[in-house]
């Protein structure tokens, strides 16, 4: 799964869980913080990835990423969450607490760690 593609699922993510405005992510693995937002209204996502100029958008549990032409799912219950990127076939799971998304990409093996910047 790309890196963009974990970084959207988790502002995603945290939008839906958390109803509140994404206005930022900071990525623990690349130290960057990545232009990035997200927020939800009567159970629909909208989305800008900022530094791709894309835009993402959805309801649960089908999101589509317009700047890869490709739909991720991603189903939610209570604080954590999983799904499936169809563009690398790779399944993920996620948590949630407060202002962390921690995402397992399991192509990968491995976690990546989200904090997010709320509006």
């Amino acid at each position: 799964m790309s890196p963009h593609t974990r970084t959207m699922i988790a502002a995603a993510a945290y939008a839906f869980i958390f109803g509140k405005k994404v206005a930022g992510i900071h990525d623990h693995a690349t130290g960057q913080d990545l232009q990035i937002a997200a927020e939800t209204r009567g159970g629909r996502l909208q989305g800008f990835d900022g530094d791709r100029s894309a835009r993402f958008s959805g309801r649960l549990p089908e999101l589509y990423d317009a700047g890869d032409d490709a739909f991720i799912s991603l189903e939610i219950d209570g604080l954590t969450g999983q799904g499936y990127d169809r563009r690398s076939s790779s399944h993920y799971s996620l948590t949630v607490t407060d202002e962390i998304v921690q995402l397992y990409d399991h192509a990968a093996g491995a976690w990546f760690a989200y904090s997010v910047q709320v509006a």
